[in-house]
């Protein structure tokens, strides 16, 4: 899972291009009164028409062994289907796993190391040949090529024998943990209990790919379609994709993707002010278009607001993300929990909200997991602040921990103007602790050497800005990565930034990890969110809210709390 984080983190930025996740990812879409205009819900959706997708990042690597994406990702689940898929509903409903190119969502043994699917009959690509279990099995194997990397690495960690797998240029043998006894059937052998395996089976990693149409990297450029569109033109490694149907599927055995336009004309590389004008005034083939990857920004937001029209076609959305401040206990004097308890008191979320863009674009939080049910969220404040700081307790702390003068300390930030690491919130935290009595020195860093300082062991501050989106709606990919000490890496990218390694902590997550009944492990990532939250390694801040535009053409608007962005696989322009 430590992998994953780095593309989950950007695939919650663009909120799952998810390109990632990252591929997203509280509470599901707060309003979404867009159902009610002319363009939403209630106009009854009809096929035919361009729908045009106006994005800031572009597709790129658009195979299905080097994409991540969170759910199969929302461009590139129109072209590859998947074992398993998101639920394409409407908020927390779309944070269900259902069943896509298989009959269900998966069969595990007694103890969730093997997991067993059967394929749908009738499954075709886009030349009308079958789909077959062992198309599954060598897409899969596919990804392990060194020259096909970016994908999620968890079947690298999960699949015995995965850890030293080449990939089928290498081995011609392929994976033995991956079974395919007949043409419908595949069985995957696991180093581990992972009862979220079926979440795993939505990534573009299990869409299956013909051996014999695979032209290595160069498949990107036209990989073999098992989704409603297929791929005619890729520019510029995915700025510009145009896809048109499939004529080979069939909404018989896929009751998850509407397919409702005729095409999609997929741009990126524009600049987010233009993609937000663009929508705003829905001109020509505008009025069709819709973003997977651009915000409106605050100051867009309240032009927006003020416009009843334009209100109307703000799609409104919740990713599992959450922004926050991070302590590394090795460092003085963050190795003093008073210290950490004293900063999490004195923290004004009310501050760093406004300077996140505002309560319309960021949600005040006390606990590290999203406020969704799917992730097991149970409400904690461990060190209530209220909404602007509780300074006098603060310093009653610190007092206690030795710094009755106060405390001088420095925050690392980066300098993007993201609205969630960025200057802006550094401002707002070190504002509140002032009156608290600690100083706050800033250390802004461009956005690479950023990264490259907060998740190296060796180089990581001691209080820094962070942020972390899960690859699927769960608490395991969320707490796993940050919390379970056996994934602190020496020399390699560390996402465990307090560095903790707790016996029980570790316990639970292997315990929790053996559960197949989704509920009840929500139940208890909760818990043990709640459980770690007593240490103050993390002062949780806020999670995001995306607000979207759409163009006035564009009917039938779903929301999920999966992705927490529009899924352009239920949008109709007709």
């Amino acid at each position: 899972m430590r992998h994953s984080s780095v593309r989950a983190r950007r695939l919650a930025a663009v909120s799952v291009s998810l390109a990632v996740a990252a591929g997203a990812v509280a509470c599901g879409p707060e309003d979404n009164d867009a159902k009610a205009s002319s363009g939403g819900a209630d106009a009854k959706p009809a096929k035919g028409g361009t729908l045009t997708v106006l994005n800031s990042n572009p597709q790129q690597d658009f195979d299905p062994a080097r994409l991540y994406t969170s759910g199969g990702g929302n461009v590139p689940s129109l072209v590859f289907r998947t074992l398993t898929t998101r639920n394409r509903e409407d908020g927390a409903e779309g944070s269900k796993v259902v069943p896509d190119l298989a009959t269900d969502t998966g069969r595990p043994s007694e103890n969730a190391t093997v997991w067993t699917y059967t394929l749908k009959k009738g499954l075709t690509y886009e030349d009308g040949s079958a789909i077959t279990s062992a198309d599954i099995k060598y897409g899969i194997e596919r990804s392990f090529a060194a020259e096909l990397s970016g994908g999620a690495p968890y079947l690298r960690d999960w699949l015995i024998g995965g850890a030293d797998y080449q990939g089928p240029y290498k081995d011609k043998k392929g994976l033995e943990s991956i079974e395919t006894p007949d043409e419908r059937t595949i069985v995957f052998r696991l180093n581990k209990p992972e009862g979220e395996f079926p979440y795993l089976a939505t990534q573009t990693q299990f869409a299956p790919v013909p051996k014999a149409k695979d032209t290595g990297t160069k498949y990107e450029e036209h990989p073999v379609s098992s989704g409603p569109y297929k791929v005619v033109e890729n520019e510029n490694d995915g700025e510009r994709l145009i896809l048109e149907r499939n004529t080979h599927w069939s909404a018989s055995t896929d009751a998850e993707r509407k397919a409702y336009p005729d095409k999609i004309d997929v741009r990126s590389g524009l600049d987010s002010s233009v993609i937000n004008q663009r929508l705003s005034s829905s001109q020509g083939a505008d009025a069709a278009a819709v973003t997977t990857d651009t915000n409106l920004g605050p100051a867009e937001l309240a032009k927006v607001s003020g416009d009843k029209e334009l209100a109307a076609r703000v799609g409104t959305g919740h990713f599992g993300y959450t922004n926050y401040i991070a302590f590394n206990p090795k460092v003085k004097p963050f190795d003093d929990p008073k210290v950490r308890q004293a900063i999490s008191y004195a923290i004004d979320r009310s501050s760093v909200i406004n300077a996140a863009g505002g309560s319309s674009l960021a949600e005040a939080a006390t606990t590290y997991l999203p406020n969704q049910k799917s992730f097991g969220y149970t409400p904690y404040d461990h060190f209530p602040a209220g909404r602007s700081g509780n300074a006098a307790k603060a310093k009653e702390l610190l007092k206690e921990a030795g710094h009755a003068k106060g405390l001088t300390v420095t925050l690392t930030h980066s300098n993007a103007k993201d609205f969630e690491t960025s200057p802006e919130i550094a401002t707002a935290v070190q504002d509140a602790l002032k009156k608290a009595g600690i100083t706050v020195k800033l250390q802004g860093l461009e956005d690479n050497d950023y990264s490259d300082k907060i998740h190296n062991a060796r180089t990581e501050p001691g209080f820094f800005l962070a942020h972390w989106g899960a690859d699927w709606p769960s608490g395991g990919p969320f707490l796993a990565p940050i919390f379970d000490g056996r994934q602190i890496v020496k020399d390699g990218a560390n996402f465990n930034t307090g560095f903790l390694d707790d016996k029980s902590v570790n316990a639970e997550i292997d315990a929790i990890n053996k559960l197949t009944d989704l509920d009840e492990a929500a139940t208890r990532w909760g818990a043990l969110d709640k459980k770690i939250g007593e240490q103050a390694l993390t002062v949780p801040l806020f999670h995001p809210v995306y607000k979207r535009l759409y163009g006035k053409d564009v009917k039938n608007i779903v929301i999920s709390d999966w992705t927490g962005v529009l899924d352009i696989s239920q949008v109709s322009v007709k």
